[in-house]
């Protein structure tokens, strides 16, 4: 102990007198070990930790496909098809999961998550509550589903962790409900909804029995010692039974997703890629740390050779060398631990957004451990290696000699060896994180169809009890638009009960009156929205043909119209065809066309749909409530759109003072959410790449740096035999020039080998980027070369007689 401690105190001492190498190699590490360690608990959190739920391996969800091949949920009839005749599954349960409730609770009106679920929802999971009981069976039938079970969240943020909650009436969506149970602290699903209330199902008569009505979510558990496989084909049987039962759904095919593969979704490739990511820059830092610690090691041989001189003994000075490499990897792990909270915090609200299992995202212990045992190793091994090599060297020699007998040839080409490593790490990252930021810019770019500049969107979220027997439009949308408009700055507000740009929507198959017969198997689905006629003038959209929506023509009493966008007239019409006049049927009723408007996108990632647009003033006052409970508010601006807030705050609590106000949002802050992943990505990309520079450029800097102290002498002879400073400068560029080229057809030569690997986050094609990638290379060259500029001109403006003196 007592040899440890001195060898400590010579470590701090000698890390003292070279405070650049210190901070260097320190630096260097905590950087690769913090951006390891974060990264690593993302994927720590997403894939590696086991869900809360018992025995998850056996927890399926149902996805099911269309005969036309395109996604298509259960319907409710199908679903007590299903769970009547599979022979699989221990139980099977259907859920909706896109809604909210309005909760009135001590502090006012909130919205939460709603989770409307069958009888046998937890059964699924076998998750016991924490407090009281889940729903019994029966429960989700009409008259006996006015129960609610409260999230461990929402019980302790809305009813102060009280146990006496347990039989407590609660008004949600304008109905009393008595809570039944709360559920433990971690569960959730679907995953991605936090802070929800779950109620059983509230069917509406419409609905219950239509078979061509898909919108619920199914998922299962499959009975002890069933294998998936027997499962799949179950289900396959029972599909085919009542395709042969229901000719409308023949060629319907499901397929059973794991519960963790459901949860993760397209997401999972992309997050291994990380993992290639930061491990490349976990070998970029490593292998810069090993270059330091040799550089340094060379330049320590005297030391060394003096100690061996006086008696110090092999294991001695290889251990004394040791506890330097080991207490800079312990001050590298404390730097690195700082960078990665300061990385998770910097990126929390992105992961929380982005992710399914985001908000679980903390720093994990064991990835640091991991990067750490990483760095330890790698730099042990490279302080290690100097150390033997100096020890079996006579100390006469060393002593005679200087530095140059470790200046060999063999030595320069493992240096160099380690630059064209690191650069050709980087140019990958480079190249990965160029593609993405390019891809981003052209997400961001996309024409939408209108303008988002100048557009506010708030969601409104009636409860259905507060107006049942009342015209909802009478009493709240229509006098919610007039006052909306006569706010100062507000140019024009109109409502659609599906945002544009937001990744889901709702369909419907149709048919043109007239037209031939569809083609079998054939989708001819389009988008259908509920509008106010207003709606058009917030959004900016143009009128193509025809004629919009008017609230005074388009009533209850009038014929059923709708307007339709420039994407379904290319679809369901022949060129020269006019659709105006043109009936449609397969959706409400038989509906006419009256005008045609310019598309707008429905997502960000697709062209704009086929889409079919029906005013709310022609929906009878009785079913308003039913049909449109929920809406978008939009609201177009002449100045900043956030600067209204305060006055639309005050006209829904003036209208509904039982009606949560949402946060408003802008229509680039909802694209901005919808592209959460692609910025996530690109934000980690670009950080390594950024970080993969910074270090390369260390490394080339102390690379030359350490060429140049250790051929001064060298550069002095060649001085005074009558080589110019211009010379001497051309052959120190040429030198890092060429390994700058080698590292660079490196990271070719890897961007290549890894292209299918990389797929998953960016596609690479040769001719469409190689402007990029070739500017890349260019920019990643000038760098190094201004990198080495310093070291450069020291090398040329040497002093010959100092430099014969060196030493």
């Amino acid at each position: 102990m007592n040899g440890f401690l001195q060898d400590v105190r010579s470590a701090l001492r000698q890390l003292r007198k070279s405070p650049g190498f210190c901070a260097t190699v320190v630096l260097t590490l905590a950087l690769a070990i913090g951006v390891a360690t974060a990264v690593f608990s993302v994927f720590d959190a997403m894939l590696i930790r086991p869900l809360p739920y018992d025995h998850p391996d056996r927890i399926f969800f149902l996805e099911t496909w269309s005969p036309q091949g395109y996604t298509q949920p259960a319907s409710f009839p199908e679903y007590l098809d299903w769970r009547r005749e599979n022979r699989a599954f221990s139980t099977l349960a259907a859920y909706n999961a896109y809604s909210s409730a309005n909760l009135e609770g001590p502090a006012g009106p909130v919205a939460v998550p709603k989770v409307s679920s069958t009888d046998n929802f937890f059964e699924v999971f076998g998750v016991a509550p924490y407090l009281g009981r889940t729903f019994a069976a029966g429960e989700d039938q009409p008259g006996r589903n006015d129960v609610a079970l409260l999230s461990y969240e929402v019980w302790r943020q809305h009813f102060g962790s009280r146990r006496s909650v347990i039989g407590q009436a609660i008004t949600l969506d304008g109905l009393p409900h008595t809570v039944i149970g709360v559920m433990p602290a971690g569960f959730r699903y679907p995953i991605n909804v936090r802070s929800a209330v779950y109620t059983p199902l509230h069917m509406p008569k419409e609905l219950a029995g239509a078979r061509g009505s898909h919108w619920l979510q199914t998922v299962a558990r499959i009975k002890g010692g069933t294998p998936r496989e027997q499962a799949q084909a179950d289900m396959e049987r029972v599909l085919n039974d009542l395709g042969r039962a229901f000719p409308a759904s023949k060629g319907r095919h499901m397929q059973l997703v794991s519960i963790g593969a459901s949860i993760v979704g397209g997401v999972e490739a992309r997050l291994k890629i990380l993992i290639f990511a930061v491990l490349a820059l976990l070998a970029i830092g490593c292998v810069n740390v090993a270059g330091l610690l040799l550089a340094h090691g060379v330049h320590r041989q005297r030391e060394i050779a003096l100690r061996s001189a006086v008696g110090a003994a092999r294991f001695r000075i290889v251990r004394q060398l040791l506890t330097e490499v080991l207490l800079l990897a312990c001050l590298g792990a404390l730097g690195g631990t700082i960078v990665a909270q300061i990385l998770l915090d910097a990126v929390r609200t992105l992961l929380v957004t982005a992710l399914a299992r985001g908000a679980e995202v903390r720093l994990d212990v064991s990835a640091l451990l991991v990067a750490l045992g990483l760095a330890v190793l790698v730099s042990g091994a490279a302080g290690l290696a100097p150390a033997l090599r100096l020890c079996s060297v006579a100390p006469n020699l060393s002593l005679k000699t200087g530095s140059g007998v470790a200046s060999t040839r063999s030595q320069y080409r493992l240096r160099s060896g380690f630059i064209v490593a690191q650069v050709g790490l980087t140019f990958v990252l480079l190249v990965t994180s160029g593609l993405l930021l390019r891809v981003l810019a052209t997400l961001r770019g996309t024409d939408l169809g209108f303008d988002p500049d100048g557009l506010l969107t708030c969601e409104i979220d009636l409860s259905p009890a507060a107006y049942e027997g009342r015209e909802v439009i009478a009493n709240f949308y229509r006098p919610l638009l007039e006052r909306v408009r006569a706010i100062p700055g507000v140019r024009a507000a109109g409502l659609i009960d599906i945002l544009p740009i937001q990744n889901w929507g709702s369909n419907s198959e149709i048919h043109i009156n007239g037209h031939p017969p569809d083609p079998p198997n054939q989708e001819r689905l389009a988008e259908t929205r509920i509008v106010s006629p207003d709606y058009f003038s917030a959004f900016g959209t143009s009128l193509v043909r025809g004629r919009l929506l008017d609230e005074r023509v388009d009533t209850p009493n009038s014929e059923p119209v709708i307007v339709v966008n420039e994407a379904f007239v290319k679809k369901f019409f022949a060129e020269g065809d006019d659709p105006i006049g043109k009936h449609v049927e397969g959706w409400m009723s038989k509906l006419r066309i009256v005008g045609v408007a310019r598309s707008i996108r429905q997502n960000i990632y697709d062209p704009p749909m086929a889409e079919m647009d029906f005013s709310f003033s022609q929906i009878p006052p009785k079913d308003t409530i039913l049909a449109v409970p929920s809406m978008w508010l939009a609201v177009r601006t002449t100045s900043e759109p956030l600067s209204i807030v305060p006055s639309l705050r005050r006209v829904f609590h003036e209208l509904d003072a039982s009606l949560p106000f949402r946060e408003p949002l802008t229509m680039s802050q909802v694209a901005a959410d919808v592209l959460v992943f692609e910025r996530l990505e690109n934000w980690l990309f670009g950080t390594f790449a950024v970080l993969a520079v910074l270090l390369a450029v260390i490394g080339l800097y102390g690379f030359i740096s350490h060429e140049v102290e250790l051929s001064t002498h060298d550069i002095g002879v060649r001085m005074a035999l009558g080589a110019t400073r211009i010379a001497v400068l051309g052959s120190v560029c040429r030198r890092i020039g060429l390994t700058l080229l080698g590292g660079l057809i490196a990271g070719l030569l890897m961007t290549a080998a890894v292209q299918k690997l990389i797929s998953a986050v960016v596609a690479i094609h040769a001719l469409r980027d190689a402007e990029v990638i070739f500017g890349l290379a260019a920019g990643l060259f000038i760098v190094g070369m201004l990198a080495v500029c310093a070291p450069a001109r020291r090398a040329a403006w040497v002093d010959p007689m100092v430099a014969l003196r060196y030493e």
